[in-house]
């Protein structure tokens, strides 16, 4: 039996067994025996029985019902993951000098209907944003309570094109950036596609990824933000619509990225360049990653760039050691450029627990740089 009908049953049972306790000279053996073999019992959402052609057992609140019903089954093909994160650290000479501890819970879940099509829904918690902003973890406007991140609807067109349709994700959920860098701080963790790539801002999102063949990928994706005042793909609206084509070869990759990015004011077009290598041999001789984006807005002459470089050891120790630098926002020839710097180490302690120092240095125009030193330990189940 799955873990969730295992997790329901239990309330059940003891709805039945607290009648059956109070009235014992009441209860009918043979009635109660038809309900024992606990395997059989099918879950239902009470909203949708047919009372017509379902035989309901109410117990301790819980709609519980026998036979072949599918109304609100757990599908076969319905699978659940788990992850939690908890992070301690400190940050000094920014705007927001801290120590605090912040965490982020998330469940993941996805259906397959023909099995090659996925369904993905993700529920998220958490307080993330609260002090450790440049760590990724989950926040919700309410710390404590539960929200839909995302969902999802994956699925092939032919034998070399992949659609995904959802919303609250991102259009660029089916590229395939040229990057093996696996930092976790915000700023970096882009691999220098900071807007090219899009960013989950808007509520609506198609993406789509044809394989080429001979190592080469293309991908489109759109994200539009439509509210009651203006609709998808109008000039009052905001939308973001992007191309990807990436070569990959055994151990190096190369993409280029294009986006643009329309609002009721201004058309924003953004190109990023990315490329990796990865040794033969996982040990001395790190992997590097490299990111090049440019952006030019319709109402200026002015280019702005971003760039990154990230290097990682896969196999140093028991872990793997990372560091990057690169520009912390686009930057116009004329004004002076920010870098960040940033180094961690991701320690494995088992196959569900990994904690991973991390330790960053922001430039900044005010006197002080700001530098952060966290721990992020992370549990997947």
């Amino acid at each position: 039996m799955k873990l969730f009908q295992r997790l329901l049953v239990a309330p059940a049972a003891l709805g039945l067994l607290a009648p059956i306790t109070a009235n014992a000279t009441e209860v009918n053996l043979n009635d109660i025996s038809s309900y024992s073999d606990v395997e059989s019992i099918e879950f239902a959402n009470s909203f949708n029985v047919d009372e017509s052609t379902e035989t309901e057992l109410l117990a301790g609140g819980e709609g519980l019902v026998r036979g072949n019903s599918h109304n609100g089954d757990f599908s076969e093909t319905t699978t659940a993951s788990f992850s939690a994160d908890y992070a301690i650290g400190a940050t000094d000479g920014g705007s927001n000098d801290t120590f605090k501890g912040v965490y982020g819970f998330q469940i993941d879940l996805n259906t397959s209907f023909t099995g090659s099509d996925s369904l993905d829904v993700s529920i998220d918690a958490g307080n993330g944003g609260n002090g450790l902003t440049e760590l990724d973890i989950n926040e919700t406007t309410a710390d404590d309570t539960l929200a839909v991140d995302g969902i999802s609807y994956t699925f092939p067109l032919g034998d070399n094109l992949t659609v995904m349709v959802g919303n609250d994700v991102m259009g660029s959920e089916l590229y395939n950036t040229a990057c093996v860098y696996g930092g976790i701080t915000n700023t970096l963790d882009d691999c220098g596609n900071k807007y090219s790539a899009m960013d989950k801002t808007a509520a609506t999102a198609l993406s789509a990824s044809y394989d080429i063949g001979s190592g080469f990928t293309a991908a489109i994706g759109y994200e539009g933000n439509g509210d009651t005042t203006s609709g998808l793909m109008t000039k009052e609206g905001s939308d973001t619509y992007g191309a990807q084509l990436t070569y990959t070869a055994d151990r190096y990759a190369a993409s280029v990225t294009y986006a643009t990015a329309d609002t009721s004011t201004t058309d924003t077009e953004y190109w990023g360049l990315n490329g990796y290598w990865t040794p033969s041999d996982t040990g001395a001789i790190p992997s590097i990653s490299v990111g090049y984006e440019v952006g030019n807005a319709d109402n200026t002459d002015t280019d702005t760039t971003h760039y990154f470089v990230g290097f990682q050891w896969d196999e140093m120790g028991p872990g793997t050691l990372g560091a990057a630098i690169g520009t912390k926002d686009h930057y116009s020839n004329n004004t002076t450029e920010y870098l960040m710097y940033e180094a961690f180490y991701s320690y494995p302690i088992n196959d569900s627990m990994t904690v991973t120092p991390v330790v960053y240095v922001k430039e900044a125009s005010t006197t002080y740089d700001e530098t952060g030193v966290m721990v992020k330990t992370s549990f997947n189940f």
